[in-house]
């Protein structure tokens, strides 16, 4: 399908900023969405305002033309709740928005749609030894992942009957150079040689760079049939999170300060502190089976977990350099 225009929502987010960057350098046809004029917006970028305000011939102008749409935009898991209905805000930005740009991109014969999901909705840990598969049944936990699933749900039942392949790919956790969230928490207590009680910990959690991500999008655009339906991807081999640590020190050229400290009394720390998802997420397994989408469009992952770290710690935290002999520290 290569060579069509392409569609990206969420164009200046994290995600969307790397895949706009990498179409570019592939000379792709490009329309970014935004949601604001911003000063020094790349003439490819289009301010859109709301995607669940915006009225339906605004959303067919959007998708006239494009051969696929990949749908970024939406309210992400939010660390600090400060919406007073959190439930609604989720469904207005994520299953609103999604289903009323699906609407548009049938009517405007858009030939895939291509929206980001996360593994949240199957829930927050795998069974020992067992990845997730995309045939699992849904266990959304909280109001971002039910949102997540209900606009997966309202994608497919606009492409009903119609030329458009709708994809979804659910991601775990996606890391950066300009990541936000848990990741550059984690590289932060790193690069300022925090201890982390967290040597006990024997788990497994698959994970996404970034630029891993934008190899896979754009596979999946160039792919000459798409595969429809839910996939996951993420990056070649899960980690456990003290092999995390490890590897992250390694990229920063610090030494990694891990304890043991065992797990149960990590979760009743959690617990006292009101920290308890935050423990779990680092303690609990979350692998995911990525081998649908791989044979589907021969993606592999181009960046090793080290060579990933490298790029994603390293640049936003660079190692400190020797003062020269005399100098003051």
């Amino acid at each position: 399908m290569s060579g069509g225009l392409v569609v990206v929502t969420g164009a200046t987010g994290f995600v969307g900023a790397a895949l706009c960057e990498r179409l570019r350098e592939l000379r792709r046809p490009l329309l970014g969405a935004v949601r604001a004029a911003q000063p020094g917006l790349p003439s490819d970028m289009q301010p859109v305002g709301d995607l669940a305000l915006a009225s339906d011939d605004e959303l067919d102008e959007l998708c006239a033309g494009a051969e696929a749409i990949v749908h970024l935009a939406g309210r992400a898991h939010v660390m600090r709740e400060r919406a007073s209905d959190p439930e609604r805000a989720y469904r207005l930005a994520n299953v609103e928005a999604t289903a009323r740009l699906a609407r548009a991109a049938v009517r405007c014969e858009v030939r895939r749609f291509v929206l980001a999901s996360t593994v949240k909705v199957n829930g927050e840990t795998s069974p020992p030894g067992r990845p997730l598969r995309p045939d699992d049944p849904p266990r959304p936990a909280d109001a971002y992942a039910r949102s997540k699933l209900d606009a997966e749900r309202a994608l497919f039942e606009a492409a009903v009957g119609s030329a458009t392949v709708p994809v979804v790919l659910r991601l775990p956790l996606v890391y950066g150079r300009h990541a936000k969230g848990n990741f550059p928490r984690l590289v932060r207590a790193i690069a300022r040689r925090r201890t982390l009680p967290l040597a006990s910990i024997a788990n497994r959690r698959s994970l996404l760079y970034v630029g891993n991500l934008v190899d896979a999008i754009v596979a999946l655009l160039d792919v000459p049939q798409a595969p429809p339906g839910v996939h996951f991807v993420a990056d070649a081999e899960a980690v456990s999170t003290p092999d995390l640590v490890r590897a992250i020190a390694v990229a920063l050229r610090v030494p990694p300060r891990l304890v043991a400290m065992p797990v149960p009394l990590l979760r009743v720390a959690g617990r006292l502190t009101g920290r308890s998802s935050a423990i779990e997420r680092l303690a609990g397994s979350l692998e995911v089976d990525t081998s649908s989408f791989r044979e589907a469009t021969g993606w592999a992952p181009r960046f090793s977990l080290d060579a990933a770290l490298a790029d994603a710690a390293r640049r936003r935290y660079p190692p400190r350099r020797r003062a020269p002999q005399g100098a003051p520290l």
